[in-house]
């Protein structure tokens, strides 16, 4: 026990199995969500053709903000390029804003009045 304890304090740290890990149940911390209604929510989308854009367009022109999953169109880049075109001028239109995250793999884009930082906070920078 007094060895474990100075190991940890000099940071010797013996080597791990799996017991030492912890499973999360993520589902407990969805619950219903009984609140009122937002003015602005956050919402997840994939695209993985041309015909998946008009419906998040009208998510940002509704004043939601949209994390999208661009990643299965990374094959066909005619696509990928004309996708990208009209999410940026959505973000244009609604003076909102749209990054690229995860080497392109998703794009925020925001409505009006919300801006994306570029900058990294944490991680090592």
């Amino acid at each position: 026990m007094v060895k474990k304890l100075f190991d940890s304090i000099l940071g010797k740290s013996p080597a791990r199995n799996e017991e030492d890990y912890m499973e999360l149940d993520l589902a407990s911390y969805e619950g219903p969500n009984d609140e009122e209604p937002a003015s602005m929510y956050v919402k997840i989308a994939t695209i993985a053709d041309l015909k998946d854009t008009p419906r998040v367009k009208d998510e940002v022109y509704n004043g939601n903000i949209v994390i999208v999953d661009i990643g299965r169109l990374k094959m066909d880049k005619v696509t990928f390029e004309r996708v990208l075109k009209d999410l940026r001028d959505v973000a244009k239109d609604v003076n909102g804003d749209i990054v690229g995250l995860g080497e392109q793999k998703y794009v925020v884009i925001t409505p009006m009045s919300v801006k994306v930082s570029r900058e990294k906070i944490g991680g090592g920078l």
